[in-house]
């Protein structure tokens, strides 16, 4: 394994509409962690918008749990989560595996039955690699967002380069 392993999701999408949910499903998958800021949803919003309640409308129809896993102060994402009717782990503190873990543990699921998607490489890909989940990377919801998240854009794109997705 090479340095960019760690951060190299196991397949990259335009966004969380365009993933292959059958394929998932026929590869025994059940369950699909998600990132809501920029994922699913407006970065720093207070309240889901039409395209967070399409992407867990179509989770569902194709008969997928899914659980939020947020780095987000619990309030807001706690909130965010119940307006959706999702399970949340809140202040995940991804990279790091708890708050990963803790999701599959509340959601009853093996990481080899996991799917983590998300749009940050040093946060949702690499907690999910570390976690043994299969990852999905999809590119950013919108391109505002909160500085410290833009100041990683251009490491990104350096990994994404040598890396090669």
């Amino acid at each position: 394994m090479n340095f960019f392993d760690c951060f190299k999701p196991d397949i990259v999408y335009k966004s969380v509409i365009d993933v292959p949910f059958d394929e998932l499903k026929a590869k025994g998958k059940s369950c699909v962690l998600l990132d809501f800021d920029n994922t699913i949803g407006p970065d720093r919003a207070l309240e889901p918008d039409d395209y967070s309640f399409r992407c867990i409308n179509l989770l569902r129809e194709k008969g997928f749990d899914c659980c939020i896993v947020s780095n987000a102060k619990s309030t807001r994402s706690a909130h965010i989560a119940e307006v959706l009717g999702v399970p949340c782990v809140t202040c995940a503190k991804k990279p790091g595996t708890k708050g990963v873990k803790n999701a599959l543990n509340m959601m009853k699921v093996d990481a080899k039955r996991a799917v983590m998607i998300g749009d940050q490489i040093f946060t949702d890909i690499f907690a999910g690699r570390k976690s043994g989940i299969y990852t999905i990377m999809v590119e950013k919801y919108q391109q505002n967002e909160i500085w410290y998240v833009a100041i990683k854009r251009p490491f990104e794109r350096i990994i994404r380069f040598f890396g090669g997705f």
